[in-house]
């Protein structure tokens, strides 16, 4: 049985998928990824879930997310992220912050750390969520 049946069999007949990443996934944002939940992993259909580092004084590159709403849940670090059109506004949150991205919302965040790395869980209610991801041009905000 081809896995693609195998998560569709596994949906249909209400089993529960166990997915244990153990390899960083290459992303638009330019950022390490696990793929925990995702239509390709698990079958789902409505949600994706993943764990995010971002590696000491890293940052992902200027993005958003078409058509879809972002949870994500900050297990260690601090982060500085920078939103909204040219990127112009910031927050900062730490290790135990609840973080909702609305969708469209260009953002970039940044770790604050030059030495610990930013862990983060990241829920999506989209199941393959790195195909409505679409990079940020900055080229037209010149002042920043």
């Amino acid at each position: 049985m081809l896995d693609s049946q195998k998560k569709t069999s596994a949906i249909a007949s209400q089993e529960i998928v166990t997915v244990r990443p153990q390899v960083e996934t290459a992303t638009r944002q330019k950022i390490p990824y696990f793929v925990g939940i995702s239509e390709q992993t698990a079958g789902s259909k409505g949600i994706s879930m993943n764990l995010i580092v971002i590696p000491p004084g890293g940052r992902a590159e200027p993005h958003l997310h078409k058509d879809y709403e972002t949870a994500i849940y900050l297990l260690k670090g601090r982060v500085e992220t920078h939103y909204g059109e040219g990127l112009k506004q910031s927050v900062i949150n730490e290790a135990g912050d609840f973080i909702f991205i609305p969708p469209g919302v260009p953002h970039q965040p940044y770790n604050l750390s030059d030495t610990e790395p930013v862990q983060a869980i990241v829920a999506r209610n989209d199941p393959n969520e790195q195909e409505n991801v679409e990079l940020y041009d900055l080229s037209h905000n010149s002042e920043l």
